[in-house]
């Protein structure tokens, strides 16, 4: 996801202006209106417990709508959208989020059961605003949602652990590289806000971000450990660098195989959100690289 908050406001008014070419367009539409039985693409992973997701910011160049044709066809059947995507291109101001009418959110609910597709996270908006969340907790389970990824302040915790009891909904943190707006870029951050709070709060461990902050992914993982609820699974060109460029995963500076390596040891069992930054050409074939990486290591563990 975007690295700074200044981004995240630039790219709101931009949105739809880039393009990553005919690659997308390759994957081929799922027919609409026909319910479909998705060929997951990581059967192995799955049978580990290893839920691989599509975090929607990867496909950001066009509408929720479209990049749930995508996913599909890359046999991926778990999504993640973020509030501040548009939903539809023939409607561009309806965005992903708990704004949307009763009338679209049963369009919503019936695209993702047509294409057979589950939203178990959502990036949120969950702010400082408290009386908002009421509002983002009913949407979320009115889709199916059991993980809200967000970035809180510390003083509304309380308030959150409350409606996550109440709803059965878990908040994950995420953590963005290291800068003076990003609060969580470490874990001890997040471990120190999840005090006094309850296991359904923790961690949305984004591993390409702590390469970015100069973090080791596998050591921030041993850290975090009992209060890892989600993952981004993203790995990048180099470390200590905020801006570097995403890569497929195993091809970076985050030693995916011991990141994986190490969520087995820990037993880890959950949403593993491939999340990527980078638009290219290449955009949905690095996507099946990273989901293809983790099968390939779930199949290795049967050696």
């Amino acid at each position: 996801m975007i690295s700074d908050q200044l981004n995240r406001r630039e790219f709101l008014t931009r949105t739809g202006t880039l393009g990553v070419g005919a690659a997308l367009a390759a994957a081929g539409p799922a027919q609409a209106g026909r319910k479909q039985r998705i060929k997951v693409s990581t059967p192995r992973a799955q049978k580990m417990g290893w839920r691989i997701a599509c975090q929607l910011y990867t496909f950001r160049d066009r509408s929720f709508y479209e990049a749930l044709d995508v996913i599909s066809n890359l046999g991926i059947r778990y999504v993640e959208p973020c509030f501040f995507l548009p939903l539809d291109k023939e409607r561009p101001d309806l965005k992903t989020s708990e704004s949307l009418s009763p009338e679209v959110r049963r369009e919503l609910k019936m695209r993702l059961d047509d294409l057979g597709i589950r939203m178990v996270n959502y990036y949120a908006p969950v702010d400082g605003n408290t009386g908002n969340f009421r509002k983002i907790f009913d949407f979320a389970k009115e889709m199916g949602v059991r993980t809200l990824v967000a970035e809180p302040p510390a003083e509304v915790f309380d308030k959150l652990d409350e409606l996550c009891a109440e709803y059965r909904i878990n908040l994950a943190i995420h953590n963005h590289p290291k800068s003076p707006d990003s609060v969580y870029w470490r874990p001890a951050n997040v471990l120190k806000v999840c005090e006094g709070h309850s296991k359904r709060i923790g961690s949305c461990s984004d591993t390409g971000h702590w390469v970015r902050s100069g973090l080791d992914p596998v050591e921030c993982l041993k850290e975090a450990k009992e209060r890892i609820i989600a993952m981004h699974l993203k790995d990048v060109a180099e470390s200590g660098k905020p801006e570097a460029r995403d890569v497929p995963l195993g091809t970076g500076k985050a030693n995916y195989t011991a990141v994986l390596k190490e969520l087995y040891a820990q037993k880890f069992r959950g949403v593993m959100t491939i999340e990527y930054e980078h638009l290219s050409p290449q955009l949905v074939e690095d996507v099946a690289e990273c989901a293809k990486f983790v099968e390939d290591f779930a199949e290795s563990l049967k050696q």
